[in-house]
């Protein structure tokens, strides 16, 4: 990576660092925001799901204008609307006037999303996985960070609406940073020769209908087993275990830091030792077995170490999908970081108003149970995934000289 970028990049995971809060910030402050506007739990998911709606109305054209126009437009025009929504939320008088800012926020995240990851593929080109999970790393920091900052605001009776305007802040003056930053020149390559895909290493040309598909799956899966364990824990552990509000609320700061410290060792790994396809199908492995635990056992101690490897285990699947997408399909990065990303916030869209309705019903571990036919669904694609991809690189250094 050349000196140039590091001030563009060391922006980029600043905004991930705060949207880290963002991802967690509603279900976070559940009990203010429903006191505000007059609603409960399932009106906020179905907030939550607000957001996934507005990256999955957007996400295909985020994508296309990233390609068309750079990296650098779609990341400004993020900050600016994010830091819209973290000023809007605390101060709207009705609950619609807050879905119109979450649709926003999920504006933001798209065009974050598009421009952010081909970026840091072209600043990192002979480590974008590591590059790729390093976005994880900054987001789980911040959500580690957040349920501590609305716990000191709430034991200091002071406004809950701080735990917005600091990050809504801290949005708009890195915007400023960011423009300008330098950033590299991003190619669209239409061309379709036998020599391009030889020259990307792949013996034959991959699969969009194939491998393609199999990861828009896993864009879906690992983002829905992330938003359970989000918007979920904290109710789980005060219903089920019996743990305290303010302790069930620290479960998500024990689910943080363990999708912190996995993504640091992923970002040291992946450098040498780990392939991002072994990694996308060993973890939801162990995310099915870890739910499985917490259903059969309903202790605190043992919610708080399951929340951990929760955290750990859901950590970076989605940013690894996105590096193996644009590792195949390379000629389009932008374009397939927004179809991959469009399958991610659909499962934004539809895990909170399912598990909402599961909830609903009166047995929050039905949710969990749910939560288990997601993870074996991203098994199985994940699977497919490694076949695929050892079969098209099995023969690279036959293909290289051939």
């Amino acid at each position: 990576m050349k000196n140039q970028y590091y001030k563009a990049a060391s922006g980029l995971y600043i905004n991930y660092f705060l949207l880290g809060m963002v991802n967690i910030i509603l279900a976070s402050n559940m009990s203010s925001l429903t006191k505000q506007w007059n609603t409960d739990s399932t009106g906020i998911s179905y907030l939550i799901a607000a957001i996934g709606i507005g990256r999955l109305l957007t996400y295909g054209l985020s994508g296309v204008l990233s390609d068309k126009f750079g990296r650098k437009p779609l990341i400004i025009i993020s900050s600016v609307l994010m830091g819209v929504f973290l000023l809007g939320i605390p101060f709207s008088s009705t609950y619609e006037k807050a879905f119109v800012f979450a649709l926003l926020a999920g504006i933001s995240n798209s065009a974050m999303d598009a421009g952010t990851y081909p970026a840091l593929t072209e600043m990192f080109p002979k480590s974008a996985g590591s590059a790729s999970v390093m976005v994880k790393a900054f987001g789980s920091l911040g959500a580690t960070i957040l349920p501590f900052i609305i716990l000191f605001l709430s034991n200091n009776h002071l406004f809950y609406g701080f735990a917005f305007l600091t990050p809504a802040a801290i949005y708009f003056i890195n915007m400023f940073v960011m423009l300008s930053a330098s950033f590299p020149k991003s190619k669209s390559d239409t061309a379709s020769s036998e020599g391009d895909y030889r020259r990307s290493g792949f013996i034959t040309e991959p699969e969009f209908w194939g491998e393609g598909l199999a990861l828009i799956i896993i864009g879906f899966t690992s983002t829905a087993l992330f938003t359970v364990s989000q918007i979920w824990l904290p109710s789980y552990g005060y219903e089920v275990a019996g743990m305290s509000h303010a302790g069930s609320i620290k479960l998500l700061s024990y689910y943080s830091v363990g999708s912190l410290i996995s993504v640091l060792l992923l970002s040291i790994l992946l450098n040498k030792w780990v392939k991002p396809v072994t990694v996308i199908l060993l973890y939801p492995m162990i995310t099915l077995l870890t739910v499985i635990i917490i259903l059969k056992v309903h202790s605190p101690i043992v919610l708080i170490i399951t929340s951990f490897f929760l955290g750990a285990s859901t950590a970076g699947i989605f940013q690894l999908s996105i590096a193996i997408m644009t590792e195949l399909f390379w000629r389009k990065k932008g374009t397939v970081t927004g179809i991959v990303a469009t399958a991610s916030s659909l499962a934004s869209v539809v895990l909170p108003i399912a598990t909402g309705l599961i909830a609903k019903g009166g047995d929050i571990s039905h949710i969990f149970f749910f939560d288990c036919f997601i993870a074996i669904l991203g098994i199985l694609a994940a699977a497919f995934v490694n076949y695929r991809y050892r079969k098209l690189t099995r023969y690279e250094m036959v293909n290289n000289h051939g």
